[in-house]
């Protein structure tokens, strides 16, 4: 992932908390055979710091693919938005010679998957799931020896991945003048539509920490 000096991220707890926002969904990559494209998956996720846990169905081929190649990449994006051209046009000159771009939000790790079939260790991971995503409890025990769980945890096998390297990119325009800035942001709010309100607050948010970009 190429990351413009002013896209990077400001340290570590900007990430850290755009995930902990509710960004528990990515993508994990996965080398492929020799001469054939890499294997990814979509899926949630919880974690701690320094390691991801994700459960798969067993029969699911990235699997395969870990067990011979276990460095894998996981990326998480969001908060993303199309900026048309004439929003990014110089001032003073035509709306028609302004360059389009894309706003958005990634947060890629990449580290080394240790795969979990022991039926305690994945019931102990689901456990973990389920309080981050049904944390009222509103959901069965998950027991190895109990239903519903317990049957079921013969067909998945969890994954740790031991995170080596994260990489932030926040691209906002962060190089353009503070004007330029405020009024996309206004722009996508107006326009309001998929999550080009995420997009601005995370436009204003970087507005309000970098101020006029200094290389």
């Amino acid at each position: 992932m190429f990351i413009q000096p002013w896209d990077a991220g400001l340290d570590e707890a900007e990430w850290q908390t755009w995930i902990a926002e509710g960004h528990d969904f990515g993508l994990l990559s996965v080398n492929g055979p020799p001469g054939r494209p890499p294997v990814t998956v979509p899926t949630h996720f919880t974690g701690d710091p320094g390691h991801l846990l994700i459960h798969l169905a067993r029969p699911n081929p990235v699997w395969k693919v870990i067990e011979r190649d276990p460095n894998v990449t996981f990326t998480v994006f969001g908060d993303y938005a199309f900026i048309p051209g004439p929003w990014r046009a110089e001032p003073g000159g035509p709306p028609t010679d302004g360059v389009p771009t894309s706003y958005y939000t990634v947060v890629q790790f990449a580290g080394r998957a240790h795969v979990i079939d022991d039926a305690e260790a994945k019931a102990d991971l689901l456990r973990r799931q389920l309080a981050h995503f049904q944390p009222d409890g509103d959901h069965a025990s998950v027991a190895v020896d109990q239903p519903p769980y317990g049957r079921m945890l013969p067909g998945i096998r969890g994954l740790r991945l031991e995170v080596t390297d994260v990489r932030a990119k926040f691209k906002y325009d962060d190089h353009k003048p503070v004007e330029h800035r405020t009024a996309v942001a206004d722009h996508l709010m107006e326009r309001g539509r998929d999550l080009d309100v995420p997009a601005a607050r995370q436009q204003l948010r970087r507005l309000g920490r970098v101020g006029p970009w200094k290389p």
